[in-house]
């Protein structure tokens, strides 16, 4: 990409920020700050010419009245690693572009997702996606080694298949959606706000909620000014 950068966010780049058991948000480049939305809105190519705030009076203005094509002009591109079950709801968000690693062509290490105790929760007798209070104890102890057991077994045959020689293509398909999967993601600042204002909402599930804050936080590095528009005019106004 050509550089629009800020030391803020240039002192975060390739760092991987851990997510859940394994995985991680590592930010690999990104293109324009909110320098750049402000060159982008006065359609000017100088530098410096305005007072910061005014920069930041412009942002906001654009950012509340939904003015919001100079926010493209800002693109960002993630090195995420996740569990497949994460990146199925993930991929719903169809404004970014990614590449995935390839269970075809590759074979994919034993690495899979395990909750922690306080996520084994009860199914919600309202909301059909979701959960609800956390199982007793001793319940949430037998989930988890159901799980670690199943995802064990899955992986054996995996490994089984292979060594008969059946295709990787043919032998991903015992692993379970709790396999860990990588992609680079791209997308503008835009739709990352969108993506942020859905997944941080506490409705999403919570494993994509981890992602979605490790993800703001690294935003919020970039374009503080919009960043801070965000919060103001779609966090804090919701119900």
């Amino acid at each position: 990409m050509a550089h629009n950068h800020n030391s803020d966010g240039d002192a975060i780049l390739d760092r991987e920020f851990p997510v859940l058991d394994k995985g991680f948000v590592r930010l690999v480049d990104y293109l324009g700050s909110d320098e750049r939305i402000v060159q982008s809105a006065r359609v000017s190519y100088g530098e410096g010419t305005t007072s910061f705030r005014r920069d930041r009076q412009l942002i906001r203005y654009l950012y509340e009245n939904e003015h919001t094509s100079p926010f493209e002009q800002v693109v960002f591109t993630f090195h995420i690693k996740l569990p497949i079950f994460v990146a199925r709801q993930w991929i719903r968000h169809r404004t970014a572009r990614l590449n995935e690693v390839s269970g075809r062509y590759s074979v994919l290490p034993d690495e899979f997702y395990i909750p922690v105790k306080s996520r084994i929760r009860a199914q919600d007798n309202v909301n059909r996606q979701g959960s609800a209070e956390e199982l007793p104890p001793e319940a949430q102890e037998t989930a988890i080694a159901d799980i670690e057991r199943a995802c064990n077994s899955a992986f054996e045959a995996y490994h089984k298949l292979l060594d008969h020689g059946v295709a990787r293509e043919v032998a991903r398909i015992v692993l379970p959606l709790n396999t860990y999967t990588e992609w680079y993601w791209q997308m503008d600042l835009r739709n990352l706000f969108h993506f942020l204002k859905l997944r941080l909402d506490e409705h999403a599930q919570w494993e994509i909620r981890q992602y979605a804050e490790v993800i703001a936080q690294i935003v919020e590095k970039i374009v503080p000014i919009s960043f801070e528009a965000f919060r103001d005019y779609t966090l804090s106004k919701r119900p």
